[in-house]
């Protein structure tokens, strides 16, 4: 597989069993994305795009198929996917997931402790992030302290706690209003152009999926646009 491209796939499918009958969900999945670009991956509901997100993120794995991920493919040891699912990939869902019970900027240290940082080293980074995304007043604040908007920053701000090589957000404005989204989405873009890490994006708001360099559109399983 190239080495220009940080994520490949030949035609990878993805099915499940559902009340015993099989539903395929990706139906040959053939992409390239290379270092450092940016991503919109679009489509209605059920075209299959938080199942691409999950396999390019090594939280899933095709049926079938060739997928390298940063030189890894999809047989290779468990533990060394996880590793570096855990220290290379970002992940924003599109219901924040941060923690109710620790503040803003716990939950942004969170990742970094979890991979054995100590906890003054991750708060200085979780202090830089959580400036960056305008909110160091409300780092003490409870997630239910917080709006949608602050809550997805907070959860953008820990997804970089690692440093991540791949940022991967499946409809991080989808629970939000339409000015917050283009504030969430135009913050994305900048720390992406800070830190460089390759942005992969899922939404289906066509406006949004305009300020990437590529859209790939997914629908009924089958992909266009790449």
């Amino acid at each position: 597989m190239n080495n220009n491209y940080i994520i490949r796939t030949e035609n990878i499918t993805k099915s499940y069993v559902d009340d015993k009958m099989e539903v395929t969900v990706l139906k040959g999945i053939s992409v390239g994305i290379r270092n450092g670009e940016t991503v919109s991956v679009v489509g209605p509901s059920g075209a299959g795009k938080s199942t691409l997100l999950h396999i390019f993120g090594l939280m899933d794995k095709p049926s079938s198929g060739v997928i390298s991920i940063d030189g890894l493919d999809k047989d290779m040891n468990e533990k060394i996917l996880a590793k570096y699912r855990n220290e290379c990939i970002g992940f924003v869902f599109q219901f924040y997931n941060l923690l109710p019970e620790f503040s803003a900027i716990e939950n942004i240290m969170l990742p970094a402790i979890i991979l054995g940082e100590n906890k003054q080293d991750a708060k200085k980074k979780a202090q830089k992030l959580i400036s960056e995304v305008e909110l160091s007043s409300r780092s003490r604040h409870l997630p239910s302290e917080l709006s949608g908007g602050e809550q997805q920053r907070i959860a953008i701000a820990r997804s970089l706690i690692n440093s991540p090589k791949i940022l991967i957000a499946d409809e991080p404005t989808g629970n939000l209003d339409k000015q917050t989204s283009e504030n969430v989405i135009n913050l994305i873009m900048q720390l992406q152009t800070d830190y460089n890490f390759t942005l992969i994006v899922a939404t289906h708001n066509e406006s949004i999926a305009g300020k990437f360099s590529r859209n790939l559109k997914l629908i009924d399983g089958q992909l266009g646009g790449n």
